[in-house]
């Protein structure tokens, strides 16, 4: 008889109806890594037309929250992924993105950090991105 080596799902999560093996969180969650993107470029766009009125999407705690509710995201739907299908990859690369994305909100946009932190987080965003695709498909 084999070992199995992933937990029982029912022990991790509460498999309800909002709980789905559809994919539906990372689906979710993979729309949010897009609107991240739309956030760094349209920062881009605003600070070269509007400095003043840019300055509004550059407040840190924006990228504090949002760097808060991607972990917390990535942590639930990827690690909800490992109980399902026993696939360790996606969440490894999401992970690998969730850390580029917090060490770009680290590094600041003071001084001649911003073009750093928005390459970072738009990295990041892709590799997270990525991971919850993985993660889907590995459901399928």
């Amino acid at each position: 008889m084999e070992k199995s080596y992933v937990l029982p799902s029912s022990k991790l999560w509460n498999k309800g109806a909002l709980l789905r093996k559809d994919g539906l969180w990372d689906r979710i969650a993979v729309i949010i890594s897009g609107l991240c993107l739309i956030h760094c470029i349209s920062t881009i766009v605003l600070v070269a037309l509007l400095s003043s009125a840019a300055g509004v999407l550059l407040d840190p705690i924006i990228h504090e929250v949002g760097i808060a509710i991607a972990i917390a995201l990535g942590l639930f739907t990827l690690g909800r992924g490992i109980s399902d299908h026993g696939f360790y990859m996606p969440a490894i690369v999401g992970g690998i993105g969730l850390s580029i994305m917090a060490a770009a909100v680290f590094i600041g946009h003071e001084g001649s950090h911003g073009g750093m932190e928005i390459l970072l987080t738009m990295v990041g965003v892709g590799i997270l991105a990525l991971g919850h695709n993985l993660n889907y498909r590995a459901r399928t």
